[in-house]
C-alpha cells in the first residue's frame, strides 16, 4: 500500500491545480480500501488509489461516468480533472464531484422494503445502459462480472479451516451450487462493489452511488450481494424480485456473498468488526438457503 498523507494530498493539488491551493483539504470519515479519498472545499473530493493494483480505475471512471450520468436518476460522480503521476505520488488520480448524503445504515432509512426498491430501480437503469461496448469482467475488477470459480481454491480452503458453528458440508453445498451455472444472456453493466460503503442517504432515500472503480460488463449476479449483506429476510424477496432474475443468477449471487464474507471472517482478528461482520453474513446466507 502507498503511505497517503493529508500533507501529500496538499502537495499534489497545490502543484498539478494551483487554482485549487487555498481550498480546505481534509480525509472522508470513511475512506475506503482500495482508494483514499479526500474532500477539497465544499464542492469536490481526491480520490487516490492505494495501489498500483487499483490504478486502472481511474481511466475507467473519467472516461465512462460521464456517460453514465444522464442515463441514472440518481447522482454518481463526477469527474472534474485528473491528476497525473509525479515524484510526489507514483499513480494516476481524479478529482471528482461531492455528492451530499451519509453512508446507508439500517437506522438512516426510511424503511429496508423500501430501500429495496430503491436500489434495485438503480441497478436495473445502470443495466439498461448500452454495455457492447463496456469493459469486460476480469483482472481490472477482480472478476466482478466474471466467473465466480477463479475464487474457488480460495473458498474451499477457508471452508475447510473453519470450525464449530460452522457446517463445513452445509457452505460446501451453498458453493457448489453457486457454481454449477454459468451467465449465458448479453453482458450488462455492472457496478461491482455494491456495499454499504458505496450507497449514500438523505433523508432515509438513497440519494447516490459512488466508487465506480469495479465496474464492468457481464454477469450482473455479483451486483446482487446486498441482498445478504444488508437487507433483513422480507427486504431481501423485494429486492431480489424487483431484480427480476432467474434461479441460478440468485445462485451466484449467494456466492458472490458467502465468498465476500468467508474470506472478511477469516483474515480478520476473531471478535473485530470485520470478522463480526462476515460471520452475520455467512449465517443470513445459511438460513436464506434453508428456506429454499
Amino acid at each position: 500500500m502507498i503511505e497517503i498523507t493529508v500533507e501529500r494530498v496538499r502537495r499534489l493539488i497545490d502543484s498539478q491545480f494551483p487554482e485549487w491551493t487555498n481550498l480546505e483539504l481534509k480525509p472522508v470519515e470513511k475512506s475506503g480500501h482500495d482508494n483514499r479519498t479526500y474532500r477539497l472545499g465544499n464542492e469536490m473530493t481526491v480520490r487516490l488509489p492505494s495501489h498500483e493494483r487499483y490504478a486502472s480505475a481511474v481511466e475507467k471512471e473519467l472516461t465512462w461516468l460521464p456517460v453514465f450520468k444522464p442515463l441514472l436518476s440518481l447522482p454518481i460522480p463526477v469527474p472534474v480533472a485528473k491528476g497525473e503521476p509525479s515524484d510526489e505520488y507514483p499513480l494516476p488520480w481524479s478529482v471528482n464531484r461531492w455528492i451530499d448524503g451519509d453512508t446507508v445504515t439500517p437506522d438512516n432509512i426510511l424503511g429496508p422494503n423500501e430501500f429495496a426498491e430503491e436500489l434495485a430501480g438503480f441497478l436495473k437503469e445502470l443495466e439498461a445502459i448500452d454495455a457492447s461496448r463496456g469493459i469486460p469482467a476480469g483482472v481490472q475488477n477482480f472478476h466482478r462480472g466474471g466467473n465466480l470459480a477463479v475464487y474457488d481454491e480460495e473458498t474451499r480452503s477457508v471452508i475447510e479451516m473453519l470450525s464449530s458453528p460452522f457446517d463445513q458440508k452445509l457452505l460446501t453445498e451453498i458453493w457448489g451450487l453457486a457454481l454449477a451455472t454459468r451467465y449465458q444472456a448479453a453482458p450488462l453493466w455492472l457496478h461491482g462493489d455494491v456495499a454499504v460503503g458505496n450507497l449514500l442517504v438523505r433523508h432515509g432515500r438513497l440519494c447516490g452511488v459512488i466508487d465506480f472503480g469495479t465496474m464492468g460488463v457481464g454477469d450482473p449476479s455479483s451486483d446482487l450481494v446486498m441482498a445478504w449483506n444488508f437487507f433483513d429476510d422480507e427486504s431481501r424477496e423485494v429486492f431480489l424480485k424487483l431484480m427480476n432474475f432467474d434461479e441460478d443468477t440468485v445462485h451466484r449471487a449467494r456466492g458472490w456473498a458467502l465468498w465476500k464474507a468467508l474470506i472478511t471472517y477469516a483474515r480478520n482478528k476473531k471478535g473485530s468488526e470485520a470478522s463480526n461482520w462476515g460471520k452475520r453474513v455467512i449465517d443470513t446466507v445459511i438460513r436464506d438457503y434453508k428456506r429454499l
